[in-house]
């Protein structure tokens, strides 16, 4: 009797496969939080079966990881990457607060336009991992922050040397953490103000108004 094999997925349907279930989940932990959101409520969501999270990622947390890994990793390697070419511009002066900034504002400025609405809906993501003390992501964010952190505190070591290194890892913080507030969405301005416009302001607006407000904390009188 001859038993008949049945063929592998070829690996670009491995591939689909595994993006399907990385772009749902992204969109789902963004709208309901990562406690929330239950692996069948992605796999439904997906349109795949639960084995295909299994065979991919292995187990929820796997899955939260890649969800950080596909997109933050190339971010922060865009942001180094864009430090390094001007403090190599600079030939070892210090590197202005406003350059600094830009390096680190305008790269992910960068994904929303390359990703469109994934982007967005990424960076909604990444703000609300900063805020949602149950999500089990901190540890993971420390980890792919940890590079960004060092190259970006030194250089503004050397752009603001009077600065205390104390009062600096404060500014930082604040600096991260209206990022983070301000990639989560609009909520805060649709309470504050009944101006239509500022709700309807673009991305490259809005990051622009981040910007400007950064860089005036960072130098702000100690």
């Amino acid at each position: 009797m001859t038993v008949s094999i049945p063929s592998l997925p070829h690996d670009s349907d491995h591939h689909d496969t595994k993006a399907r279930i990385l772009e749902a989940a992204e969109r789902l932990f963004m709208e309901h939080g990562f406690s929330a959101t239950s692996l069948r409520l992605i796999t439904g969501e997906a349109k795949v079966n639960l084995a295909s999270v299994n065979y991919h990622f292995g187990s929820k947390e796997a899955l939260i990881e890649a969800v950080f890994t596909r997109r933050l990793a190339p971010l922060n390697r865009e942001r180094v990457t864009q430090l390094n070419l001007l403090e190599a511009k600079a030939d070892g002066n210090p590197l202005t607060v406003e350059q600094i900034i830009d390096a680190f504002v305008m790269s992910a400025l960068q994904m929303g336009d390359d990703h469109s609405e994934t982007g967005t809906v990424f960076l909604r993501l990444l703000g609300r991992a900063f805020s949602d003390p149950g999500s089990g992501v901190r540890s993971l964010l420390a980890k792919q922050y940890s590079e960004v952190v060092a190259r970006f505190k030194r250089a503004l070591a050397k752009a603001l040397p009077d600065l205390p290194e104390k009062e600096l890892v404060w500014r930082m913080h604040f600096m991260f953490g209206t990022m983070a507030y301000t990639n989560a969405g609009m909520d805060a301005i649709q309470l504050i103000s009944s101006c239509t416009s500022a709700n309807s302001d673009d991305q490259i607006t809005i990051l622009k108004r981040v910007t400007k407000f950064l860089v005036a904390g960072l130098k702000a009188p100690e």
